[in-house]
């Protein structure tokens, strides 16, 4: 019994624009089979087995808050060169630079259109393999309560646990990090991007969210109603959601 990130969830007012600019960003294709945007690798989607973390955009009646997004991704880059051909490319596309109380760092945060922040990450060794998203970044106030958490909630290899900082990332050694990173803020809204989780087919979807609710994951009602996924949060309130595997 094992669940695997399979989306980045990000809710937009306009998700074919949104969609569009992670599609264009990350040189990846967007597929509209229905309300929902879904950006992967060109291809299409592989599914019920996925074998990649892609995005998946879904319309809300909402806005975003001024509020800082506690989940956010990190993009890869090769060189110094590449980094600002990309910046630039994401700026042409619509992205905005955005104030985090980042301060002088080498990285370059941004937003994209509907305000959701990310940062283009200087060249590091660590993610030359991962793909475009380095990795999926969540604010937390413990990272090894998160460690301990997530380490049993999903298949992924914990690689670093620490007051600071807990790393994990899919046990065969592809695509983007987990990193759960600690921060002096705490959540006052509801996020607007989350982790969507997918059994292994032939998996108990029910097993595994009893599971995670032994593991201290709370059930959510976002007025989501009566539909095929479960929608949860984590120990320190992360919304996430379990998928039907078919």
């Amino acid at each position: 019994m094992a669940l695997r990130p399979v989306m980045v969830n990000i809710k937009a007012l306009d998700p074919s624009a949104v969609g569009g600019f992670w599609a264009e960003a990350l040189g990846w294709s967007a597929y509209s089979p229905g309300v929902t945007v879904y950006v992967g690798p060109p291809g299409g989607l592989v599914w019920p087995d996925p074998v990649f973390v892609g995005i998946d955009v879904v319309p809300v009646p909402e806005p975003g808050t001024p509020a800082k997004n506690r989940v956010h991704l990190d993009l890869a880059t090769t060189s110094a060169a590449h980094q600002a051909e990309l910046v630039a490319r994401l700026r042409a596309l619509g992205a905005t630079p955005a104030d985090v109380g980042q301060g002088e760092v080498p990285w370059t945060v941004l937003a994209d259109p509907e305000g959701n922040e990310f940062c283009v990450l200087e060249p590091r060794q660590i993610y030359r393999d991962t793909g475009p998203i380095a990795a999926v970044v969540v604010d937390c106030a413990d990272p090894r309560a998160m460690a301990r958490f997530w380490g049993e909630a999903i298949d992924w290899t914990l690689h670093e646990a620490s007051d600071d900082q807990t790393v994990l990332r899919s046990s065969k050694g592809a695509g983007p990090y987990l990193e759960f990173l600690r921060t002096p803020d705490v959540k006052t809204v509801p996020d607007r991007v989350h982790l969507d989780l997918l059994p292994y087919p032939g998996d108990d979807r029910a097993a595994d969210v009893a599971r995670l609710r032994a593991l201290g994951a709370t059930d959510l009602d976002l007025g989501q109603g009566d539909v095929p996924w479960t929608c949860l949060t984590d120990p320190e309130g992360h919304e996430f959601c379990v998928l039907a595997p078919s």
